[in-house]
């Protein structure tokens, strides 16, 4: 995209050679959010723009607030890698993908500062109406990628993007007593579970029995929408978390 214009007003411009066309006549339907999970902004974007590396993203947004798009929204970016979501397996064909600088898990993953938040949301604001993606399909990349992937992480203000209009997010229900279900069981309320899930549109295959697949994509649904304790286990408050979600989106 060297010598073009952005699409997001006021992005700086730093083209990367790690794309490639759209695969199948697929749409953007898909808004992907990511941690750079490396040291630095620069460093992580030196990456991004390097051939070697084999990743890239479309946009990269720094911890001032700074955004740089380095593919065009309409090509494909190297972002996303194995994973599926409603289906849908080449995810990089059918999503644009930010990354937020913040060095994650490996880094002891702070606090996301709010300038680099506000950037966020004005830039995902912009790509949502540009492609009219719905809310349940403004992800995270542990979303799409379950076990294999952890960001942006259970410190991500989800519920702030929510309230500016990007993405769906539902108010956690209380951790407290009641029935749970964790790896090893086997029966109807581990099916009951696993088809809801899959029914929000995580990649699980509804077997009845709770297994390692399903242990990692509880988790990965509790890093998004019960982020105030992540192990796995599906506690009655990650129970009707998801319950809540699913009502929420049928009505809507």
């Amino acid at each position: 995209m060297k010598g073009s214009m952005p699409d997001h007003r006021g992005a700086d411009v730093r083209p990367s050679p790690n794309f490639g066309e759209r695969r199948d006549g697929k749409q953007v339907s898909i808004l992907l959010l990511h941690y750079t999970g490396m040291p630095d902004g620069p460093g992580a974007e030196d990456w991004l723009c390097d051939p070697a590396s084999e990743v890239s993203c479309h946009y990269i947004v720094h911890e001032d607030g700074r955004v740089v798009q380095m593919v065009r929204e309409t090509d494909r970016a190297w972002h996303a890698g194995a994973g599926q979501w409603a289906g849908e397996t080449d995810v990089n064909s059918c999503s644009v993908g930010i990354e937020i600088v913040n060095p994650g898990h490996p880094g002891g993953l702070p606090e996301f500062p709010a300038v680099q938040i506000d950037a966020v949301i004005a830039l995902s604001r912009g790509i949502v109406e540009r492609h009219a993606i719905a809310p349940e399909r403004v992800l995270a990349h542990s979303d799409v990628s379950p076990g294999r992937k952890l960001d942006p992480g259970e410190k991500f203000p989800w519920d702030v993007l929510a309230r500016a209009g990007v993405g769906r997010f539902m108010t956690p229900s209380p951790i407290g007593g009641g029935p749970v279900l964790s790896q090893g069981e086997v029966g109807p309320p581990v099916e009951a579970l696993q088809s809801m899930l899959a029914l929000y549109g995580y990649g699980i295959e509804i077997s009845g029995r709770y297994d390692e697949r399903t242990r990692v994509v509880v988790e990965a649904f509790q890093r998004h929408f019960r982020p105030a304790r992540v192990d796995g286990i599906a506690d009655r408050s990650t129970v009707e978390t998801l319950h809540n979600l699913l009502g929420g989106l049928l009505v809507s």
